[in-house]
């Protein structure tokens, strides 16, 4: 059961915003003039030539006169979706550094607004980060002020089994305490994690029910050759395809209707997570594609670093692993093609943070990939808004273009019904009512990426002694 009263909390955390951020010049009255607006709704008519209006975060009026005094902003020509979901993150704090590089080395180049950035100038205004930390928490307040210009933030706390840090649980009491322990922490959700033993994974899929937490993640590795069992009530979602190719490798023939069933009967929905196991592949291969990857440039510098010199993609890489990549790949563009058949609903994540795949640039991957694997795009746009709304339980609030939603917006010079790699046209984005045009966003990229250019100097700097 999701209870209400938490629901409620869940809504209040993603979009409560300070007097401050509701006073700001840049949430005044907009209206955006004689735009197409693919609205993403159910049955998702298009509306031509419209009007939008905006006023306090809110889109006020559609096709109504435009109140006297309102900034117009021109649409003609142009298309307005609702902004987009990732539903799998990994987003950088300074507990990603700290370990690794001196705290004084990371605080030369971390600011919540430069980890952000990325998410905003794709378009990506919610994301769903799936091994949130304190810190996430402290970015989230920002954004909320109206500090830093950036996505809601949906926040899951990872349990896992075996040994190591983190929220560790290899005992059912002990997955149980798990659960309540992240609720009364501020979490709103739960990941489960590879090596947990199936009795704690059921306990806490159980534990999080009854705390009204939704459960994501992974099919833990003890369900491998009967991964049926996996399938409890309230496992909510799985969070990457590959978890169902890792559950049955091995068997004389996998059977993705067979395994797309099986999540239709549980009501289960599944994060295909595509690009990651594609740039797996390619950075397997070489790390060319990667070094000349545009999107690296916005990457925080130490991160830049781990990935071209510590690539345990690549560092890894043997015929055989790359073979089984491939496999994985193939099996993975069957799978979904059986889950739309199955009438699973998908939802567009890229794991982002991982090795090669950036921030906000991936989901647009991820989408071109869902269409590659069978999605229409009209799919693919639904499984980026509507749906993830409504899996996180923000429907009535954001993934469709409604009046009274939020207005968590993407203003398109393309039509990406036509062909859905025009989602990378982005003309402007709205978040939660404040407008960023093409360019003042392309202003930011560019500021982000000389900034990083010199502070990767600096760190080179450092390591020779030299700082």
């Amino acid at each position: 059961m999701y209870y209400k009263g938490y629901r409620y909390l869940l809504l209040l955390l993603l979009f409560a915003a300070t007097s401050q951020a509701q006073e700001s010049a840049e949430h005044k009255t907009l209206a955006i003039r004689n735009v197409n607006i693919i609205p993403m709704t159910t049955d998702n008519q298009i509306i031509e030539d419209a009007t939008v209006v905006i006023e306090d975060e809110k889109i006020i009026s559609i096709n109504e006169p435009i109140p006297e005094g309102a900034e117009i902003i021109e649409g003609e020509g142009k298309w307005l979706i609702p902004g987009l979901i990732d539903m799998h993150v990994h987003t950088l704090t300074d507990g990603h550094f700290n370990t690794t590089y001196p705290t004084r080395a990371a605080a030369i180049f971390t600011s919540t607004q430069d980890i952000m950035l990325p998410f905003v100038a794709n378009g990506v205004t919610t994301i769903f980060d799936l091994n949130s930390m304190a810190g996430h928490f402290g970015q989230r307040n920002e954004i909320l002020r109206g500090d830093v210009i950036g996505p809601r933030m949906a926040l899951a706390a990872m349990i896992n089994g075996g040994e190591g840090s983190g929220r560790i649980a290899n005992t059912p009491s002990d997955g149980r305490q798990s659960v309540r322990m992240a609720k009364a922490e501020g979490y709103e959700f739960i990941k489960v994690y590879s090596q947990l033993d199936a009795e704690t994974y059921k306990a806490i899929v159980d534990e999080a029910d009854k705390q009204g937490l939704k459960v994501v993640g992974h099919i833990p590795n003890v369900f491998r050759g009967r991964i049926e069992e996996a399938f409890v009530p309230h496992f909510g979602m799985v969070a990457h395809a590959e978890e169902f190719f890792k559950g049955t490798e091995g068997e004389a023939e996998q059977d993705p209707e067979h395994l797309a069933q099986l999540a239709k009967e549980n009501g289960t929905w599944v994060c295909p997570t595509l690009t990651v196991i594609v740039s797996a592949a390619d950075q397997g291969r070489s790390l060319d594609g990667l070094r000349s990857l545009s999107s690296l440039q916005y990457v925080h510098p130490l991160l830049q670093s781990k990935w071209l010199t510590s690539n345990n993609y690549n560092k890894n890489a043997t015929p055989k692993s790359l073979a089984r990549l491939e496999r994985m790949i193939a099996f993975n563009n069957r799978l979904v093609k059986a889950l739309k058949e199955a009438g699973v609903p998908i939802v567009a994540g890229t794991d982002a943070g991982t090795s090669g795949v950036v921030w906000g640039f991936s989901l647009h991957d991820e989408l071109e990939l869902l269409v590659g694997a069978g999605l229409t795009a009209e799919d693919a746009l639904t499984s980026a808004t509507r749906l993830p709304a409504m899996w996180l339980g923000i429907d009535s609030v954001v993934g469709t273009v409604e009046v009274g939603k939020y207005a968590d917006l993407l203003l398109l010079e393309a039509n990406p019904l036509d062909d859905i790699r025009n989602t990378r046209k982005i003309s402007g984005v709205f978040f939660n009512g404040r407008w960023i045009d093409k360019e003042r966003i392309d202003a930011m990229l560019s500021d982000l990426a000389r900034r990083n250019s010199a502070n990767k100097e600096k760190f080179e700097w450092k390591k020779r002694g030299e700082l």
